[in-house]
């Protein structure tokens, strides 16, 4: 329930800045942004805050996969988690769609595709599993504050707006709106998000290894 709960509260948080900065940046994109990454920042930090003791607060199944790799989540809890997540992630459009009276069902016609698209998730996904487990590694309590500024960072400085997220990956697709990402180009995002996962999971827990 706590993921499900967390990743559809995220999609909201995600979805809902789009649309309301959207609305009122009168056409300056960079504004749009903007509010969409200072929300998306600090529902990630009160999510994970509150939900993070009751299931780690993963809300991505590259996550979930990584912990799982790690030996932390046995496969079927993992399983459970991802299927969750990405139900949660649909959910929580719908939910935004109904409360900014946006027809409920919708597919994104947003294009986000090409090289340098897919370069930017595995650069995200593999920064994010950084900050997770580096934050874990220095100082377990800061992790809400390290992976809210990096996502809020990251809306910026990469290319693709840092999905970094399997399930937001598939969630976002269903929205025509700010957020949103033509299905047709959703799975190579998801197929980095996950290869910079598997990658991550090794090459950090190397670079973070107990002394």
């Amino acid at each position: 329930m706590a993921e499900f709960l967390g990743t559809a509260f995220l999609l909201i948080g995600v979805v809902g800045s789009g649309i309301m900065g959207e609305a009122l940046a009168g056409g300056d994109t960079a504004i749009a942004l903007l509010a969409n990454a200072i929300a998306t920042g600090c529902i990630l930090y009160v999510l994970i805050t509150v939900l993070g003791p009751i299931s780690g607060a993963h809300f991505n199944p590259a996550v979930t996969l990584a912990f799982l790799l790690r030996g932390e989540i046995t496969p079927v809890a993992a399983a459970l988690y991802v299927v969750v997540q990405i139900a949660g992630g649909v959910i929580g459009v719908w939910l935004t769609h109904l409360m900014f009276e946006l027809p409920l069902w919708q597919i994104s016609t947003t294009a986000r595709t090409g090289g340098a698209q897919y370069l930017s998730e595995l650069i995200a996904t593999f920064g994010l599993l950084f900050v997770i487990f580096g934050g874990l590694r220095a100082r377990s309590d800061a992790v809400p504050m390290l992976v809210a500024l990096y996502i809020t960072g990251a809306y910026w400085f990469t290319a693709s707006t840092s999905f970094a997220n399997p399930a937001v990956t598939i969630a976002r697709s269903f929205t025509d709106t700010f957020a949103g990402i033509d299905p047709a180009h959703a799975p190579m995002f998801i197929v980095m998000q996950f290869t910079a996962a598997v990658f991550g999971t090794y090459a950090l827990g190397w670079l973070f290894k107990p002394r």
